[in-house]
């Protein structure tokens, strides 16, 4: 039980992910069929539809662009400010920091991780900067993931048609493609964006995302 609470936050939303990724299979799947007995093509079976390419894409679409959110949000917070929200850091605080800031090489204590205590070089660089690489890496493999699979049913619709198929280089430039791209980009810059703002006027009691409840709108900063 004590495991389950210490990881509650993640148990949680994993929970939740998985439920939504199956009704999303449930109802893509249903979807799907209805489509195919409209253009008199076989209906697929469910595991036939999950290793589709119709679901590979609509699933990592949505991936794709909810990592590009967290990638330019951590970087962008690491230079820029917006006085008053508690996703911000103070206005004084633009940039890097210091290494005693951020507990580095003799700075570290016993309990740091092992790649933060050595005095430079290359491992505590990538680990500095391991969560930009990470979901930088996450975001190119899902969106590369999206255009492969886009591609594939984008043929698959082309050849029920009796329309040529296309190249993969051609299927990224159709509008088709930008689209289903950008219409999730700009909903995930205006989530992040509101957020930041919100958190200026409003509150939440006992999040971490919001600043105390009697903090004032100018306070700029997380809870503590």
């Amino acid at each position: 039980m004590r495991h389950i609470r210490d990881n509650g936050l993640s148990i949680f939303f994993g929970v939740l992910f998985l439920a939504a990724l199956a009704g999303q299979s449930i109802a893509g799947h249903s979807a799907f069929n209805q489509h195919q007995l409209e253009h008199d093509a076989a209906p697929a079976s469910y595991w036939r539809y999950l290793t589709s390419s119709e679901f590979g894409q609509a699933m990592l679409e949505n991936w794709q662009s909810e990592y590009l959110q967290f990638l330019l949000f951590i970087l962008a917070t690491v230079w820029l400010v917006q006085r008053g929200s508690g996703e911000s850091k103070k206005p004084g605080n633009r940039g890097r920091e210091t290494e005693r800031e951020q507990k580095l090489g003799p700075h570290a204590h016993s309990r740091s991780p092992r790649w933060a205590r050595p005095h430079g070089g290359f491992r505590r660089a990538l680990y500095s900067n391991s969560l930009l690489i990470v979901m930088g890496l996450i975001f190119v493999l899902s969106w590369f993931g999206q255009s492969v699979t886009g591609r594939t049913a984008f043929n698959s619709d082309q050849r029920l048609h009796g329309e040529p198929t296309v190249s993969w280089i051609r299927y990224v430039m159709e509008p088709d493609f930008w689209e289903n791209t950008l219409q999730n980009w700009q909903s995930e810059f205006l989530a992040v964006g509101t957020m930041a703002v919100f958190t200026i006027f409003l509150r939440q009691r006992g999040s971490p995302e919001s600043k105390p409840v009697g903090a004032a709108h100018d306070a700029t900063g997380g809870a503590d």
